[in-house]
């Protein structure tokens, strides 16, 4: 039977060692039963119940919470181990050469005047690294995670849609105060959400349908103007 670590080492290192024999042939046999696709709905659970404990200001929660959630990078890990691609350490390492990189500011001599310019460098930085290889972002659509809740999904479609001039954000007319038009738009958001569950639809894949329909037809649009530029052609 594996013996509990010891206490005189790291806690990150305790953590290291706990899961090891809890994926070892005597451990857990739940544990054991894993992969990287049955943990994926644990690892998104787990942020929303972060999300919560930080939204009640509750620091006893957190802590916990975030203890959870490092549970998923360390299981990960120690399944990528098994499968001899990469371990903790790797992704630990892997993070701060990016950190310090993307942060030419801090750990360089690059100056910044402001906040959007720290944002620019950033991109152009992520631009930098994955160009050429098969991560490289061709589209000014790519980067948006395909499994955000639909609503988010879409909004940050409709941001890199509208910033590539694939489409146009119009500002509603307001009427009265900010504060009543977010009332009135979030009162006209449950109201369709109540529709759908009317209906015996779901909002959410409604939703999440009409944004692939969108996202393809701007990236037909993105491809065109694309084509016409490099023949020579205004877009």
């Amino acid at each position: 039977m594996p013996k509990a670590p010891s206490r005189r080492l790291a806690p990150i290192r305790q953590l290291l060692e706990v899961m090891a024999a809890l994926r070892a042939p005597d451990g857990c046999p739940w544990d054991r039963e894993q992969d990287h696709q049955s943990l994926r709905s644990h690892a998104v659970e787990e942020v929303y119940e972060l999300l919560d404990a930080i939204e009640a200001g509750d620091d006893v929660e957190m802590a916990e919470e975030l203890g959870d959630l490092l549970l998923q990078v360390v299981f990960h890990a120690q399944l990528a181990r098994e499968r001899g691609v990469f371990d903790f350490d790797a992704v630990c390492q892997h993070l701060v050469d990016k950190l310090v990189r993307r942060h030419p500011h801090v750990f360089g001599s690059v100056t910044v005047k402001d906040i959007d310019q720290v944002w620019a460098n950033w991109e152009s930085i992520k631009k930098s690294e994955k160009a050429g290889s098969k991560h490289e972002r061709k589209s000014a659509l790519d980067g948006v995670p395909r499994h955000l809740p639909a609503l988010m999904r879409s909004q940050k479609l409709l941001k890199k849609a509208a910033k590539a001039g694939l489409a146009e954000i119009t500002k509603p007319s307001r009427v009265g105060s900010a504060d009543a038009s977010r009332k009135a738009m979030a009162a006209a958001l449950f109201d369709l959400a109540a529709e759908c569950q009317a209906a015996g639809w779901s909002a959410e894949e409604l939703l999440r349908a009409e944004s692939r329909r969108r996202e393809s037809a701007w990236r037909r649009a993105e491809s065109r103007n694309t084509g016409r530029r490099n023949a020579g052609l205004k877009p």
